[in-house]
């Protein structure tokens, strides 16, 4: 017993001095995270896939505290892909129900901790009970003093958002609202779902694949890139600050030598 309250001491103490390791001078302003792995973590212990899921939403909670410690002004968690809707239709409701309750049960937190959420992806597919609890939410939590804000990919796709932008500016040009000539880079993210967000400058993949998979095409251009192979119900706030310090140690040249 005392052995194990002295692994318990030891472990925080690592922790402490990791996160004091950390340079505040180079926390990245936006992480991105593709939350991977939750149907593995469940499988790998036997448990049926929606338990996976909701430990996968239980850490959120733990990620969102951690990033707006170390000064993260930014978290962007993929939560529900476009493609996810091929998944089976019992999946897709438990995940949606997940979001319900996270929302509900987080709403006065963020407004205490000065989270502002935002939401990336189209929304409008999504059911009418979801769509009013976000836009709640969101009401609620909007304030210009804000210590981090959250934004859930949800049915999201990154091409998908390109394609509606670019339909956008058509549409604008046609109707002589902007002129071709205008037209460059920093005009067309203002057309993007994220457009009042800056770039990503790290995102980390959860699970262990080695691909994109939709997620923020446009945005991760010179994006820093931290996989690993923990699945996102055990990734951790060590984890966190372990791909942090990852980061802090590139040398960001954006093309340049």
């Amino acid at each position: 017993m005392v052995q194990s309250k002295n692994m318990k001491k030891d472990s925080h103490s690592n922790k402490e001095k990791t996160l004091k390791a950390l340079n505040k001078e180079k926390i990245p302003i936006h992480i991105a995270i593709i939350m991977d792995g939750n149907g593995r973590w469940a499988q790998r212990k036997g448990l049926p896939r929606f338990l996976g899921h909701r430990k996968g939403a239980e850490r959120v909670k733990e990620i969102v505290k951690i990033c707006r410690n170390i000064g993260v002004r930014f978290l962007t968690l993929y939560v529900f892909s476009s493609e996810n809707w091929s998944r089976p239709a019992k999946e897709i409701k438990i995940v949606m129900v997940l979001l319900r309750e996270f929302l509900l049960k987080e709403e006065m937190e963020f407004k205490k901790n000065k989270v502002k959420l935002v939401v990336s992806g189209k929304t409008e597919k999504l059911s009418s009970t979801t769509q009013k609890i976000l836009e709640r939410v969101m009401k609620e939590t909007d304030s210009d003093s804000f210590e981090i804000v959250l934004n859930l990919a949800l049915n999201y796709g990154g091409r998908e958002e390109i394609v509606e932008a670019t339909k956008k500016i058509a549409a604008d040009v046609l109707a002589k609202k902007c002129r071709l000539s205008e037209i460059d880079e920093g005009f067309f993210r203002t057309y993007l779902y994220s457009a009042d967000l800056p770039d990503p400058d790290l995102l980390i993949r959860t699970g262990g694949d080695m691909r994109i998979s939709n997620f923020l095409l446009w945005q991760i251009a010179y994006t820093e890139m931290h996989i690993t192979s923990v699945l996102w119900p055990d990734f951790s706030k060590g984890d966190l600050i372990k791909a942090v310090m990852d980061y802090q140690k590139r040398d960001r040249r954006f093309g340049g030598v």
